[in-house]
């Protein structure tokens, strides 16, 4: 462990230039570990074959998986287990993403062509589940759920009438607020694939990927929204933006390519300095990539069907560090198809 001792008060210039040192310190430190971190992927048993798409991290003992057949995971003792929390007459749906806030508090949603679209919580560690909302429209299609507490989150699905589907909660997912968005293209929407095609920071802030390769952002909780588009890989209805992830500052990732073309490794990758208002091609991932994220200002993971990669400078280059597949990745684990989890150590 480093530390460091507390500027003197003595002299007020001197304080300014010995803060200005360790902040420099701490910086160069940081880079460094990040260098010479090693990324591993330990597989643990989740003792099901259904394929994991759903994954929310409360911390490095508990965390929450889901998936194909109605399949709700919980692990409180660092993923040694993993027990079903089953949700009562969910068993056909597909649990595509999760939002968690403890052992005890979750909300899953599943993903399907309208009613099959639903919201459900839990407040006993999934002894019991509540239906919150079910897609009132049978057009619909619900992608993500993303919360940055346990009152405030955020709902996306794929557009009906000619505009994404975006509603927030300030309630905990009891009741729903519609937003309207900028026109979507036509058939935009968003891929149901690892619950990362839609991100928040704070309470007010939100982005979210589409299928036409595009990034809508809002700063005021969904009250007005930019759209900016990325160079990714959209020219087929299998790709597109598959996962956003949010780095330090104004740094920003999209990741995703083709899932019918998981080799395909270019158009896989765009990166924006300036937090998604402008977006440049990246050198990306070795193939088609459905989740990023990252693990500090510097590191970051990508994973899909075909591996996972690992960035060492914020996504500018990248190296392979697994070869099976994955679906969704936070910190602590990943999960994918058969019933696939791993433990993410970095170490």
């Amino acid at each position: 462990m480093i530390t460091f001792a507390k500027p003197s008060a003595f002299s007020a210039p001197q304080s300014r230039f010995g803060t200005l040192k360790i902040v420099r310190l701490l910086v160069a430190i940081t880079f460094a570990v990040s260098l010479a971190a090693q990324v591993r992927f330990v597989p643990q048993n989740s003792g099901v074959t259904d394929s994991l798409r759903g994954l929310a991290t409360v911390n490095e003992q508990i965390a929450w998986a889901s998936g194909t057949g109605g399949t709700v995971l919980l692990t409180t003792d660092g993923g040694t287990s993993w027990r079903r929390r089953p949700v009562p007459g969910a068993e056909a749906l597909d649990f595509r993403d999760l939002a968690a806030f403890s052992a005890t508090e979750a909300l899953a949603l599943s993903s399907g062509e309208g009613d099959k679209s639903r919201i459900y919580k839990t407040i006993d560690g999934g002894s019991s589940w509540q239906l919150l909302k079910t897609n009132p429209d049978p057009k619909g299609f619900w992608d993500a759920i993303a919360f940055s507490d346990p009152k405030h989150g955020v709902l996306m699905g794929d557009s009906v009438n000619g505009m994404i589907v975006i509603e927030t909660s300030t309630d905990g997912g009891m009741t729903w607020q519609r937003r309207t968005t900028p026109p979507a293209l036509p058939g935009e929407g968003g891929f149901a694939a690892s619950g990362t095609c839609l991100i928040v920071r704070g309470k007010r802030e939100i982005w979210f990927g589409t299928v036409a390769a595009r990034v809508f952002h809002s700063k005021d909780g969904g009250e007005t929204w930019t759209v900016s588009e990325t160079p990714l890989r959209q020219t087929e209805t299998s790709a597109g933006i598959f996962s956003l992830a949010v780095g330090s500052r104004s740094a920003l990732l999209a990741v995703g390519g083709d899932y019918r073309k998981p080799a395909q490794a270019t158009q896989v990758l765009s990166r924006s300095s300036d937090g998604g208002k402008s977006w440049i091609s990246g050198s990306g991932p070795r193939g088609f990539r459905s989740a990023a994220i990252f693990l500090n200002s510097k590191l970051v993971v990508a994973v899909g069907t075909s591996g996972a990669d690992l960035s060492r400078d914020g996504g500018r280059t990248w190296e392979p560090v697994e070869t099976a597949g994955y679906n969704a990745i936070q910190p602590g684990w990943a999960v994918g198809p058969e019933g696939r989890i791993a433990r993410v150590i970095v170490q």
